[in-house]
């Protein structure tokens, strides 16, 4: 692959503040559009504080902030990368206006995790270049980032954007179509809807359905994936496990009433006022609760590191 050290990040909150970061880290030029004044002050310092976290001793050149996507200069840029607000007009008016300005074959990614890159892209001349990335939060330390095709993305601009992926320290995961979740989503959501429904029924409390997860099924998760699991065990136990279980899933087409009730109520975790979600919290548990979080991905990344190194 050819030298490859510029990328545009279309978005300066926290998500796209830990995509240039992670670039940065990598000894990329990152480049971040952010229209609102506010947040483009805030972004160096953001990127800055996510660098740290990757082990970044200082030295990591502070990204190009503009107001607007006509102010960058598009030459020699070897990937974008939108990370805007999640609405769909808006995602279509970025990428309508990236057409006219970054020159083709330069790939143009979003990082939604909810709108089809088909739909965002529709209409656009281009659209061959057009792949869903999206990354999990926090971007900068979980290694995994989806690379989505539609039924229009050129395969070669996919192999080039998970290249691109693997040279700045990601796990790229190639989806071959977009559809509605994509991959990881999906699975995460199946179990969010038997996670909640459990505490909804009162079978448990939050706190030992999250200890079943972290100790049980989910700690063996960073060693092999479901589907591995189940060969290393026998997929035989657990189709027979499943014979008796699935009757009994939940199979809802909309949101828990539970969680549609905690949104309703303003109560969404320790972004809300309240300060409460599954749980009730307080400034200092959230401090300490999130400095322990990121800890533990940090220490979880160095585990699949060493492994991909020694393979």
């Amino acid at each position: 692959m050819s030298s490859v050290n510029k990328v545009v990040v279309v978005g300066g909150g926290t998500m796209g503040c830990a995509v240039a970061a992670m670039f940065s880290v990598a000894g990329w030029a990152a480049h971040v559009v952010e229209s609102d004044a506010s947040a483009r002050l805030a972004a160096p310092g953001k990127v800055d504080a996510a660098a740290r976290a990757l082990g970044a001793d200082g030295a990591v050149s502070a990204p190009a902030v503009y107001g607007a996507l006509a102010q960058v200069d598009w030459v020699g840029v070897d990937i974008v990368i939108e990370c805007v607000f999640e609405d769909l007009a808006l995602k279509q008016a970025v990428f309508a206006e990236l057409e006219a300005l970054c020159p083709a074959p330069t790939p143009l990614t979003s990082n939604s995790s909810s709108f089809p890159i088909s739909r965002i892209g529709a209409g656009l001349a281009t659209q061959q270049r057009m792949l869903g990335l999206h990354f999990f939060m926090p971007a900068h330390l979980v290694p995994a980032v989806e690379v989505i095709r539609s039924e229009v993305s050129d395969e070669a601009t996919a192999a080039r954007v998970s290249e691109i992926m693997r040279a700045v320290g990601k796990k790229p995961i190639r989806v071959k179509r977009d559809i509605p979740g994509f991959l990881a989503n999906r699975i995460q959501h199946a179990l969010m809807r038997e996670a909640i429904a459990l505490v909804e029924e009162d079978f448990a409390s939050a706190e030992d359905v999250d200890a079943a997860v972290r100790y049980g099924f989910g700690f063996r998760y960073i060693a092999a994936g479901p589907l591995l699991q189940k060969d290393l065990a026998g997929i035989d136990i657990h189709c027979a496990a499943a014979t008796t279980m699935y009757p009994y899933l939940r199979t809802d087409q909309e949101p828990s009433a539970h969680m549609r009730k905690l949104v309703a109520d303003g109560n969404v975790g320790v972004k809300s006022a309240s300060l409460r979600g599954f749980y009730q919290w307080t400034p200092e548990q959230v401090a300490v609760e999130q400095k322990r979080y990121e800890a533990a991905l940090i220490k979880a990344a160095r585990i699949l590191q060493e492994e991909e190194a020694g393979q």
